[in-house]
Formats: C-alpha cells, structure tokens, sequence
C-alpha cells in the first residue's frame, strides 16, 4: 500500500517521524510504503501541495492529521476525532447582515466529505466530528455564534476541506484525523494543550500505520 501522510506543519506530525526514524519526505512501514507532504498552513498551500503531489503519484490512501480547535465541549482537548464531513466556511457572498453560501448561489458546494471511504477499526474506534475550513480562526463571540448558529460545526481546522476536495478529485480514499488542542473561544493561550494533543494525534497514527496489512 502507497500512503500519503499530509500534514500543515511537521510539528504536528514530529512524534511519528521520530518514531519510524523518518528522516527525508518518507519511508516503508511494514512493507507499506509512505510519503510525507508538509503542505504549510491553510487551504491555498495545502491545495497547491496536494495538486502538485497527486500529479506526481499514485497513492491507496491519503491522511491528513493535525490539531484543531473544537466548538463542542463535549469534546475533551487532546481528543482524537475523525473529521468526516467538512464545510468551505466562508465561501459564499455577504447579503447585509445574512450570508449566502456558495451553494445558494449556484456556483459550487460548501460541503465535503470523502467519496472514497477507508475502514480500519483504529479510525472505526474514534469519535466521529463535523469540521468547518477557516481562513481566519475564530476569537471573537459574536463570530463564533453566527457561526455555530449557521453551521452547527463542531471543529474547525485551515485545511481539511481542501484535503476532501483535492483527494476526491483524484478519486483517492482518505482520512481526516485530528486532536483537539484548544476550544473555539477569544485567545486564551493558557488553556491550550498543543503538545498533549500532537502527542495524542500521534500515538493513533502510529497505531495505524502499525496494524495496517
């Protein structure tokens, strides 16, 4: 099996690299052969990387991992969920005080989830999370209510739908695996748990990327 590991920064992905003592773009795991893209923050770098890389190759699977920040505090932070329903946020059109999405105006779909789907009891294990793309994260209370209002998401990220997208149009099955490193509130960096989060994110990876045939 070819695998595509995607991921905004090797930060994120740090724990995983060392443990497989990946040193370049890649390696084999158990036979299994696995390229890493670190694509640089949000959806213009990730969907360039992505385009460029699914030109280049062929691949059984893609995986984009990573942190995100969760609006349901039902979630706990450093959880680790599957993304498998994104949304395009802010694409669309300011009508006044409402917003049309791209769908209202019949130029496309703000929704994306995988066409392609990959079942492993590891992903099958966790919890499942409706995702929204930003460019702009969200700190202000009066956004994040419209926003929850309007979409009732409930983790956002800067690149999982451009992932969906791009791997769906090249008909490539994929995963969306992120931690929750923070809830979605104004900045408060003192209630983050980045490092519990990557830590988290990357003992799932490793989980399965070790049990895969």
């Amino acid at each position: 099996m070819k695998i595509l590991l995607v991921a905004a920064t090797a930060s994120e992905i740090e724990p995983l690299l060392s443990h497989f003592n990946i040193i370049e773009n890649g390696g084999t795991i158990k036979g299994n052969s696995l390229d890493i893209l670190v694509t640089g923050v949000g959806m213009t770098a990730t969907a360039f990387a992505m385009g460029r890389a699914l030109g280049l190759n062929q691949y059984d699977l893609a995986i984009n991992a990573g942190i995100a920040g969760a609006f349901d505090r039902s979630l706990k932070t450093a959880e680790v969920v599957a993304v498998t329903l994104d949304c395009f946020a802010e694409l669309g059109a300011e009508d006044g005080e409402d917003f049309l999405t791209i769908d209202e105006l019949g130029f496309g779909r703000s929704s994306v989830k995988p066409e392609h789907t990959f079942e492993h009891r590891n992903i099958d294990a966790l919890k499942k999370a409706k995702g929204i793309t930003v460019n702009k994260v969200h700190g202000n209370d009066e956004s994040i209510y419209t926003t929850v209002t309007r979409l009732n998401p409930q983790v956002e990220s800067m690149e999982g739908a451009a992932f969906f997208y791009a791997c769906n149009q090249s008909n490539l099955p994929c995963l969306q695996v992120r931690a929750i490193s923070n809830y979605v509130e104004r900045r408060n960096r003192d209630t983050w748990k980045i490092p519990l989060a990557i830590q988290n994110l990357n003992a799932v990876l490793i989980e399965l990327l070790n049990d895969l045939p």
